[in-house]
């Protein structure tokens, strides 16, 4: 007698995992179809990990193998690779050093798009900032994969100099006056003022401005006023001629003090030296310490014997 067996032979399950791209430090999701119960291999993120989904977040690029059983006890396997992508390489561009009341501008590139952090809190590659101290400005970039990225720039803010160009002068006139600025490294002057060079100024007051920089190339003024007072127009009176014993009066005036050589008072009569003629000199002084001379010539002649 002949016997029949008959053998059944069930398909393999259609086990199905697609590959994934995925940001460095991005997390994922690996998803199976096809079976009944997963098992993931290989690798410390995976290994012995079972069900149809799990999530991990990937260290590198690998490929990652599922093993899925049906209902029949059928086995298959697929595998899926999964690229991890490079952040974004978003750069904030070179630190920055300006001088404190000055700007710069801030340019990010390696993205597509930027989002400033705070202080700036605005979007966009190019920023212009003036910050009033030191700060480090923080930039967040996508790139056009969609990975992320984030960079730094410093800008360093130099206070200014402390420029100071003298205290104020008052000066008569054809006194000769030297400016010289301080606080800074080289200094100029306008008005045509040399540093530290005298100069003699023209009646009346003028504001000097210096303009001082320092090693950091940062730059500062400073004003000082220069008052120059007009000399008082001295006048010793006529010259004199007269006859031996007539006593001489010598006054002077256009100013408000007077002071004669040879011992003459002013507006005080004196005997002036006979046979000879005497020249005298008055200093005239005004309220504001301006002198002025002027001269006066005395003749006194001997009586006739």
């Amino acid at each position: 007698a002949s016997m029949t067996q008959t053998v059944t032979v069930n398909a393999l399950p259609p086990v199905d995992v697609p590959d994934y791209s995925v940001c460095t430090g991005g997390t994922i999701t690996l998803t199976a179809t096809g079976a009944n119960t997963y098992t993931w291999s290989p690798g410390t993120d995976l290994s012995g990990t079972v069900g149809a989904s799990v999530d991990f977040t990937a260290g590198a690029s690998n490929v990652y193998t599922v093993t899925g059983t049906d209902a029949n006890g059928c086995v298959n396997t697929d595998v899926t690779t999964v690229t991890v992508i490079p952040n974004a390489p978003i750069n904030a561009g070179p630190d920055v050093t300006i001088c404190l009341g000055d700007n710069t501008t801030l340019t990010a590139s390696g993205g597509v798009t930027y989002n400033w952090q705070a202080p700036i809190s605005a979007a966009g590659a190019v920023q212009v900032v003036s910050p009033a101290a030191t700060t480090v400005y923080t930039v967040d970039g996508v790139d056009a994969q969609g990975c992320t990225g984030t960079d730094q720039v410093t800008v360093t803010v130099n206070p200014l100099p402390v420029v100071n160009a003298g205290v104020d002068q008052t000066v008569c006139e054809g006194t000769a006056v030297t400016l010289s600025g301080s606080g800074a490294a080289t200094y100029v002057w306008d008005n045509g003022v040399v540093d530290g060079g005298s100069f003699t100024p023209a009646v009346g007051t003028i504001t000097y401005t210096v303009t001082g920089t320092d090693g950091n190339g940062c730059v500062n003024t400073d004003q000082v006023d220069v008052t120059v007072n007009p000399l008082p127009v001295v006048n010793a009176g006529v010259d004199q001629t007269m006859c031996e014993g007539v006593m001489v009066t010598l006054s002077g005036s256009g100013a408000t003090n007077y002071a004669w050589d040879n011992g003459v008072n002013d507006g005080i009569a004196f005997n002036a030296p006979i046979g000879t003629t005497t020249t005298y000199t008055v200093t005239g002084t005004v309220a504001n310490g301006c002198i002025d001379t002027d001269q006066v010539d005395v003749t006194v002649n001997a009586l006739p014997v």
